[in-house]
């Protein structure tokens, strides 16, 4: 069991923007309804919204030890039934909207159906295994993180720990549940007995914000994106008495604007803190502790309560000495299981080890804290989702055979290369469709050739002077 709900009986565990609420006993017991229908340990994939039926469901099967995979409602009807064929799960816990042709109803609760799909116990699982997350954004790869029980119960301790979280938090939602970041927010609050507030309006919409002040948010979560909306929509001005915490990972802040937000809560008495994680490492891997954030912009800070960092070069050496770039590796009990790619994949033990190759490059400074300066393969961040270029580049190439492209880019801005200037609008609005994520993030650039060697391998680094 993942929570201890009944400590916590009679607090108020969620309210959504409907005004319905559920009491930490409440979500006990719908939790043991539901789980009783999935009939033991299983696979079910969870498609999610933040809503209450989908809430039910991730804290029902995590904490009756179902294995829930989590998968955006609204994602691509064809890598649904890719990843549906891979996996084969027992059950589809999704919104009444939802229709799986070859599923059997057997329960519905809060806007959720239950469906019983024909594939029966065929997908075996591995006794620690406890949750699987999409590690490729929204690119269309059907691999999977497999997170263990204790992965998210280290992770879980850790950020109680650092954020000092207690049942007074009343959290509100800025972040999709099937997304790592979204889900830590959720796992850590509810470990306290406090109160979360959910609902899927976004901080565009003025229906969040009167959320919000109803409700008496006390804290939210953002991406590198969400901040620099609020910054665009004037959020300093806002009338927000309740907030006293916000948190931010996804990506790197802009350092003026992580300078700017650090310094209108040190006016207004709240916190802003930066943090650092990836999937693989369940959540959190640093954190920046608030008495450091103005000395130390731009940095990601230190290792969480449990973990430990080192930076290695390409020769796998430690590197000791302070303002040398390296690769940041990581350890710590919350380092997941592995990866998964096939449904034979989720019998796997632990093929990390308890050591993270984050992929990112880092330098720490004389007092031990983290700066991250890029990235050792060719990923990105778009709005928090993080995106591999080379399989953007291959969905592209299959859906427009004819065209020459390639993709290069930053955080929150993926270039689309091509020499065919009537092929990139239409790749643009393909791959918003495709990913889910805003066309704003898509920037076509037409060029009269994609830069390459002799043997044909694109040479990406001439491709940056487009990126200035």
């Amino acid at each position: 069991m993942m929570w201890k709900f009944e400590g916590f009986r009679d607090n108020t565990a969620v309210i959504d923007e409907h005004g319905q609420q559920l009491s930490y006993a409440e979500l006990r017991h719908e939790g043991r309804m539901l789980c009783q229908q999935a009939d033991g340990r299983c696979l079910v994939f969870c498609l999610c919204q933040n809503v209450l039926g989908s809430f039910l469901g991730y804290t029902a099967f995590l904490n009756g030890g179902v294995v829930p995979a989590m998968l955006p409602a609204d994602m691509d009807p064809a890598l649904f039934s890719a990843l549906y064929e891979a996996y084969k799960p027992k059950y589809v816990w999704a919104p009444k909207a939802f229709d799986l042709e070859d599923g059997c109803l057997r329960y519905e609760r809060f806007g959720y159906r239950l469906f019983q799909t024909p594939f029966g116990d065929a997908t075996r699982l591995a006794p620690d295994l406890a949750l699987l997350l999409t590690t490729s954004g929204s690119t269309g790869s059907p691999k999977f993180v497999r997170q263990s029980y204790q992965n998210i119960r280290a992770n879980t301790d850790s950020i109680v720990t650092y954020l000092s979280l207690t049942q007074s938090e009343r959290p509100i939602t800025t972040l999709p549940m099937h997304y790592t970041y979204g889900l830590s927010i959720l796992n850590s609050h509810l470990d306290v007995g406090a109160t979360i507030l959910l609902t899927n309006q976004g901080i565009a919409q003025k229906a969040f914000w009167t959320f919000f002040q109803k409700l008496g948010a006390t804290s939210f979560g953002g991406v590198p994106y969400t901040y620099e909306m609020l910054d665009r929509m004037r959020f300093f001005r806002m009338d927000l008495p309740t907030l006293t915490t916000m948190t931010q990972a996804g990506g790197k802040l802009l350092p003026e604007l992580h300078r700017k937000y650090v310094e209108w809560c040190q006016k207004t008495g709240r916190q802003f803190i930066v943090m650092y994680g990836q999937c693989e490492a369940t959540a959190r891997m640093a954190y920046l502790p608030w008495e450091q954030s103005l000395a130390k912009i731009g940095a990601m800070g230190i290792a969480i309560p449990g973990g430990a960092f080192e930076l290695i070069d390409e020769d796998g050496n430690l590197i000791t000495a302070p303002h040398v770039t390296g690769e940041l590796r990581y350890r710590g009990p919350n380092v997941t299981l592995g990866y998964a790619s096939t449904g034979d994949d989720l019998r796997k033990g632990d093929e990390f080890g308890g050591v993270l190759h984050t992929g990112d490059m880092a330098q720490v400074d004389e007092d031990g804290y983290y700066t991250i300066v890029g990235r050792k393969k060719r990923f990105l961040k778009l709005f928090g989702n993080r995106v591999n270029l080379d399989e953007v580049e291959r969905m592209l190439k299959s859906q427009f055979p004819t065209a020459d492209v390639a993709c290069a880019g930053r955080d929150d801005r993926l270039t689309l290369f091509a020499t065919d200037e009537a092929a990139l609008p239409q790749m643009r609005a393909w791959l918003a469709e495709k990913t889910g994520l805003h066309s704003s993030g898509f920037v076509p650039c037409l060029i009269p050739a994609i830069p390459k060697n002799d043997a044909g391998k694109t040479l990406y680094q001439e491709l940056e002077k487009y990126n200035d």
